[in-house]
């Protein structure tokens, strides 16, 4: 197990690293960042944006949270989201999940957890919308299952948001893209298509669709 001071010790390693390879590193990163990407992810440890996507610093503007939500009422969320669109000028922002997501299976099981009931309560509403889909399945697909769709109802929900909608209405952009990471293979799924309008938010959307609980 690594110690705070090992922590301390590798960033020294680690910085020694950057300078033999190029002495103005820090440099340049201290003069400001341009990224093209917002990465909505989960806070899970094995899902590194940067490393999975082979990224540099500065490449993507990064928020996450216990099972990528995007909640209409988190402020740091929103706030991340419009810094991200209106002042950086993202093009693209990307909600991954990940198979494997404890914040999903606690959303499946009935154990009360504590304050992340209320966190995961969305997860919930999503899995008895779909139920008639996901009951036929068995526990390990209906777990990847609810995954995809929870990713996809959050990309709904940040194309809902103002911030969105007002930069569609500026015909500024950005694209919306739906992403599930598998643990196993460390492959990324796609689970949308590239979406920057009202009109393509449509298709992934249960209620427009008349979607109830089937594919």
């Amino acid at each position: 197990m690594y110690t705070i001071q090992q922590l301390l010790d590798n960033n020294q390693e680690w910085v020694a690293e950057q300078l033999q390879l190029d002495a103005s590193y820090f440099e340049k990163m201290a003069q400001g960042q341009q990224p093209k990407f917002l990465w909505i992810g989960c806070s899970d440890s094995r899902v590194p944006p940067d490393q999975i996507t082979k990224t540099s610093p500065g490449d993507i503007f990064v928020h996450r949270n216990i099972a990528n939500l995007v909640v209409q009422t988190d402020m740091n969320m929103l706030s991340v989201l419009q810094y991200a669109v209106d002042v950086l000028h993202v093009e693209h922002v990307i909600v991954c999940g990940h198979y494997g997501c404890g914040g999903v299976k606690a959303a499946m099981g009935n154990e009360q957890l504590g304050l992340i009931d209320n966190w995961l309560r969305q997860i919930k509403d999503t899995q008895n919308y779909y139920w008639k889909q996901l009951a036929e399945l068995d526990e390990p697909t209906r777990f990847d299952r609810l995954v995809e769709l929870n990713v996809i109802e959050q990309v709904y929900n940040l194309g809902k948001t103002n911030t969105i909608q007002n930069a569609w209405a500026r015909q500024a952009g950005p694209y919306l893209h739906g992403w599930v990471y598998d643990l196993n293979t460390g492959l990324i799924k796609t689970q949308t298509h590239s979406i920057s309008s009202e009109e393509a938010l449509r298709e992934v959307c249960k209620f427009e669709m008349g979607v109830v609980g089937y594919y």
